[in-house]
């Protein structure tokens, strides 16, 4: 829509369910407040979280305490998504970090509203200037994975020069970026995938490659100093033939009981990634440097989000699947 139409286009949903429940409206366009920026949203992402939150399949122990966060009967916020790339339309009085017409992009989080034509943020949120080097539908499959692959495995794990680590799931969003960021940090990777997968991983830097399709991985005989577990099949149990004595599990997309169990051993590391204009920025020098990029399966116009959320919940989905605002934008 132009800038002089004071309404938008956006994604509703008024419960939580299958992709179905979401609806398209047209809804008045947001002013920003005096600390925020208008962003014109070029694209966002349908993320594992993003189809977590709204069928409301969390992990063991966290169903509660998620529906006290977004609404305990039917979504708070009437606009789902999280990450964004866009242009800054206009900002508030008080905004000092951001000028009218800086790229950026970043995630709007637990704020939400990112499956819109326009969303307004505090300037202090994770939102950055978006690589000079990628288009917006690209700069916008960096973050999910990105933040958290910086969160377990540069801070958590501190992977270093020469040490081995397995990635299961490398295939998908987090994996593709932990499989970059890994062998950026000097790690030896090998990467999990099914057999259709082989070539994008190798692509990505793995240095090796399992099939989980025709190997099992605890019978590989290799051992490693990290494990990172994108897909959330693998237990300690699992790995611990895998695992160096000082190994370390890192487990994704599990359950409170192994959230709490990471709090008393040494071995396992879960929890939840963190966002920042740091991990963001970080994000960016490796993208502007060429050492890590961003992996796109489908583009799905905003119309078609619900299509996309289905596409998702199928679980083969190749690094990130991309909402585009914009019509024929490369």
């Amino acid at each position: 829509m132009g800038n002089s139409k004071l309404t938008m286009k956006a994604i509703a949903w008024t419960k939580y369910g299958a992709p179905d429940v979401l609806k398209i409206i047209e809804i008045e366009k947001p002013k920003p407040k005096s600390d925020e920026v208008l962003i014109k949203v070029h694209s966002s992402t349908v993320t594992a979280g993003d189809v977590r939150l709204r069928s409301f399949n969390f992990p063991a122990g966290f169903w509660l305490p998620s529906r006290l966060v977004f609404g305990l009967f039917k979504p708070r916020k009437i606009i789902p998504g999280m990450d964004i790339s866009g242009e800054i339309e206009s900002i508030g009085h008080d905004v000092t970090l951001f000028n009218v017409g800086d790229k950026v992009y970043g995630t709007a989080g637990m704020h939400l509203g990112a499956y819109a034509e326009y969303i307004c943020l505090p300037e202090k949120s994770a939102l950055v200037k978006k690589p000079i080097n990628v288009t917006y539908q690209e700069a916008v499959a960096i973050p999910f994975g990105g933040l958290t692959a910086i969160h377990f495995l540069k801070n958590e794990a501190n992977i270093n020069k020469g040490q081995k680590i397995l990635i299961n799931g490398a295939s998908g969003a987090v994996g593709a970026a932990s499989v970059q960021l890994a062998k950026y940090l000097g790690a030896e990777v090998t990467g999990v995938c099914s057999t259709e997968n082989i070539e994008l991983v190798k692509l990505l830097g793995s240095n090796h490659v399992v099939d989980y399709k025709k190997e099992d991985i605890t019978k590989i005989g290799e051992v490693y100093d990290v494990i990172l577990d994108a897909v959330g099949n693998l237990s300690l149990h699992h790995c611990r033939q895998l695992l160096k004595e000082h190994g370390k599990l890192i487990s994704i997309n599990t359950g409170l009981l192994t959230n709490l169990a990471a709090l008393f051993r040494r071995n396992l590391i879960s929890g939840v990634a963190g966002e920042s204009k740091e991990g963001l920025e970080y994000l960016r020098e490796l993208v502007e440097s060429g050492n890590m990029k961003p992996v796109i399966d489908k583009v799905f116009p905003l119309e078609e989000t619900t299509r996309a959320h289905k596409y998702v919940d199928k679980g083969h989905k190749k690094g990130n699947v991309i909402i585009s605002m914009i019509n024929n934008e490369t």
